[in-house]
Formats: structure tokens, C-alpha cells, sequence
């Protein structure tokens, strides 16, 4: 086994043109992941299928479960027991898997999880949309007490795979990275590299259960009353509260004198910002914000951007899930907020472009 304290070989930094999946699952070997359990499901299968030619070469483990479910709690066994392991799927995987992904919030199991989103309800297609936002953000049968990176490249799937094991470990909540179709099956270039030849520090991780010197650890998830469950939650929630600042992360470009801001996450916000600065080249003022975490939602610098704002303009590939998250965070604000939904559809910069011009106050 290659020694953890050396540079990973496979990660010396240079720019590689990959697909997102294979981004990912290079990301998992510079986290130090130990395990990666998962059921094939397009179009996050490639991550499973890169990462077992990895698991050979670096001595992980990889292992295909007999279905997502058992994914899940595989995964959870493993970090439990203190190895750095972790999950993909997408769809209708990403259903069967709330059930794991909801006992991790509850026992505070820092699981990663890598989503990679295709258009539903149901099967429905297998390469686009962002209709698992909502399923991802606030799954499971609980309050969402998640950490949800959302993605716009192959870059950020392999930089916010190596943050997600960082946070995971450090605050023990579940945590995502949520890409979809399009940036797992695509090509594109990207820059691979060894996060602690960076100078990044890798969170370790330790087993969750074992003898302690009062007994063993003991890690519920269920409860006798409703009181004494709403007393646990009560510290999840503090816990929650106080580690969102750290973690809550978004871009805001233009924002301060503009009328009109575009909002987007994820890939389709790659076409706003494009779309932007083609406004930029003709001296239009239009703002571009971006959530990059959609669980802590950064609501604080959503309001701070939108505060001089005339309209917003919000961009996804689903009915209203962003627009939802974004409605409530500016509740009180007056500034109207302007949808373009296209659930299961991919949008273009030029789309973009299009919609904002008709949608701008005329001139004369």
C-alpha cells in the first residue's frame, strides 16, 4: 500500500482532460477515501467503474452492493468504524438512499455522498436536470441537517469532493456534492492535484464506535419519546446553526449597482455567467449570484446582494426547487422574483441571454 504520507502518483498536479466522474473518483483517492460502496445507476456508474481500477493500484476497497439501499448502510458501517468511505448514485437511487442518509443525520455519521442528477420523476431520462435539489437538500425524515455543494464543473466536482470529506469529518453531518448528467458524463479539463502537497489539511478520521473508559460509544437512532428526541435534536440543531458561517459558500459578481441580478446553481449557472458578461461587453450593469452550498443555504449575502435590486431573474432545470429556497430568503424583500423554469432541459447561455433581454426594462 502506498505510504498515506506520500505524494499520491496519480495526482501529480498537471491539467488532465477527463469526464466528471472519473474527476470524482480521482478526488476520493486525494481525500485518502478508504471505501467507496455503490450500485450502478446512470450516469454516476463510471465513478464506481474509475474508482476499482484506483482501488487495485492504492489498496481501497470498493465493493458493488446488491442495491443503493445497502449502499448506504454499508458506507455508514465503514465510517463508523472509522475509515473515510463514501457513495454515489443519482434518481431513483437517490430515493431508496434517503433512508441511510436521514440515520446519518440523526447519529451524526460524517457519510459523503456524491450525487450525480438526472431528470424525474421516476426514471424518466438518465443524463439531465436539477430536479433532485429538493430530494438531496431536505431528504430523509428529518430537518436536512446536511452540507449540499452544488457544482458548476469538473474543477469544482473534484475541489468540492475533497472539501466534502473535510467537512464531513469535522463537523459530522452528511455531506453532498451535487452534480448532474451533463458534468459526469462530459469531458472537459481540469487541474488534478494532491491537496496536502497544497497545503490543504486533510481532516483524519477516527472509528465512531469502540470501548471508551465509561463503557462503549452508543450511537441512537431511535427514541422512546417524542420529549427526548426533541432534546437530542435540539443539539443537532445548535450544531448546525454554528457550523453553517464556516461552511456556507457562493459567487457574487456584479451585484452592488445592478437592477437586475440572475441567479442559477450548479451547471446552469455556467450559462448565466456567461451570459452576463456578454452584458458586461455591451455596458449593461446585470449581477450574477450563485449558492454554491445549497444546505447551509447562504441567505445572509443572498440579501446583501439582492438589497438594491429592481428584479431577480432565477434560472434552473426543475419547477421551482431553487426558487423555493430562494423565495425564503428573501422573504420581506420586495424586489419581484422572475422565474424561468425548464425541468429535464439543459439551458444555454444564449437561452439565458435571451430571456434577460426580454425581460429588462425597455430602453427609450
Amino acid at each position: 500500500m502506498e505510504d498515506q504520507h506520500m505524494p499520491i502518483s496519480a495526482l501529480e498536479k498537471k491539467r488532465r482532460f477527463i469526464t466528471g466522474n472519473e474527476a470524482v473518483a480521482l478526488a476520493g483517492i486525494a481525500a485518502r477515501a478508504d471505501a467507496l460502496f455503490g450500485y450502478p445507476i446512470t450516469p454516476q456508474t463510471e465513478i464506481m467503474q474509475y474508482w476499482a481500477k484506483l482501488a487495485l493500484r492504492y489498496n481501497k476497497i470498493f465493493l458493488q452492493t446488491e442495491d443503493e439501499l445497502s449502499a448506504g448502510y454499508y458506507t455508514l458501517g465503514a465510517v463508523m468504524t472509522g475509515k473515510k468511505a463514501f457513495t454515489s448514485t443519482a434518481g431513483p437511487g437517490n430515493v431508496l438512499m434517503q433512508e441511510p442518509l436521514a440515520m446519518a443525520e440523526m447519529m451524526r455519521i460524517p457519510i459523503v455522498s456524491v450525487i450525480q442528477q438526472r431528470g424525474g420523476p421516476s426514471t424518466a431520462t438518465v443524463i439531465y436536470g436539477q430536479q433532485e435539489t429538493t430530494l438531496t437538500a431536505y431528504g430523509g425524515n428529518g430537518e436536512g441537517l446536511r452540507i449540499v455543494y452544488s457544482t458548476a464543473s469538473h474543477q469544482e466536482l473534484f475541489d468540492y469532493t475533497i472539501k466534502a470529506f473535510n467537512a464531513a469529518w469535522q463537523y459530522h453531518f452528511p455531506t453532498f456534492v451535487l452534480g448532474d448528467g451533463y458534468q459526469g458524463k462530459m469531458k472537459e479539463s481540469l487541474v488534478v492535484y494532491d491537496p496536502e502537497l497544497e497545503g490543504i489539511n486533510l481532516v483524519k478520521p477516527h472509528p465512531l464506535i469502540g470501548f471508551e473508559p465509561n463503557g462503549y460509544k452508543h450511537h441512537r437512532n431511535t427514541y422512546n419519546t417524542e420529549d427526548e428526541l426533541y432534546e437530542v435534536l435540539q443539539t443537532h440543531l445548535k450544531d448546525y446553526e454554528s457550523m453553517a458561517p464556516a461552511v456556507v459558500a457562493w459567487d457574487n459578481r456584479w451585484c452592488r449597482n445592478a437592477d437586475t441580478i440572475l441567479i442559477s446553481h450548479g451547471i446552469v449557472s455556467r450559462s448565466c455567467l456567461a451570459a452576463c458578461e456578454l452584458f458586461q461587453n455591451e455596458g449593461k450593469q446585470i449581477g450574477y449570484f450563485r449558492p454554491i452550498t445549497l444546505r447551509p443555504f447562504p441567505a445572509t449575502e443572498l440579501r446583501e446582494a439582492a438589497a438594491n435590486a429592481k428584479q431577480i431573474i432565477l434560472f434552473e432545470s426543475a419547477q421551482g426547487q431553487l426558487y423555493k429556497m430562494v423565495a425564503e430568503a428573501l422573504y420581506g424583500l420586495t424586489v419581484p422574483i422572475k422565474p424561468v423554469f425548464r425541468p429535464g432541459l439543459g439551458i444555454t447561455t444564449e437561452e439565458v441571454y435571451r430571456e434577460t433581454r426580454n425581460l429588462l426594462p425597455q430602453e427609450g
